[in-house]
């Protein structure tokens, strides 16, 4: 029975680590449903960095806005041992999924490599077309003076030819 016990609080601590936490409750007005939420996570492999975004949530409403703001920044170590097991392609990997509407609108955030400038991409967007306009916000997290730019910059090196 302990064991349950342990194993139950073990999956509920790994699914609050995986969800948002809400930090923010702004009200549009007095009279209005809609409200501005912030919410900050960590990248799920890279916990070193930690994004903050906020979104318009419109309680009673059919048409939720799409509108939303993404900021991310290192807040912790990041090391190239975090790095190498992320997507590296162009399009990265989806590392958040919120619902925003009950007609299939969804919040996503992309986590996109950029090899060259040793820089993290942090890529929101709502995955339904809002008035003639998909939307969409950015924010970048450098790796200069992180382990892992470092560590990057030592391959880098070790991979030139010796003249």
């Amino acid at each position: 029975m302990h064991m349950k016990h342990l194993l139950s609080i073990t999956a509920v601590a790994l699914l609050t680590a995986c969800s948002p936490k809400e930090v923010g409750d702004v009200s549009l007005g007095l009279f209005t449903t809609k409200d501005i939420k912030i919410q900050t996570f960590n990248d799920p492999a890279i916990p070193g960095v930690t994004c903050h975004i906020s979104h318009v949530q419109a309680d009673l409403s059919l048409a939720d806005p799409s509108d939303m703001s993404i900021a991310c920044r290192q807040t912790g170590q990041i090391t190239a041992s975090m790095l190498k097991d992320i997507d590296k392609s162009k399009s990265g990997e989806v590392i958040f999924t919120a619902s925003k509407s009950i007609l299939f609108k969804h919040l996503k955030i992309r986590r996109i490599f950029d090899a060259d400038n040793r820089t993290l991409v942090y890529l929101s967007y709502s995955t339904k077309e809002s008035e003639g306009s998909d939307k969409h916000s950015l924010t970048t997290v450098p790796l200069w003076g992180s382990q892992a730019w470092q560590e990057l910059e030592d391959a880098k090196q070790a991979a030139k030819p010796k003249s």
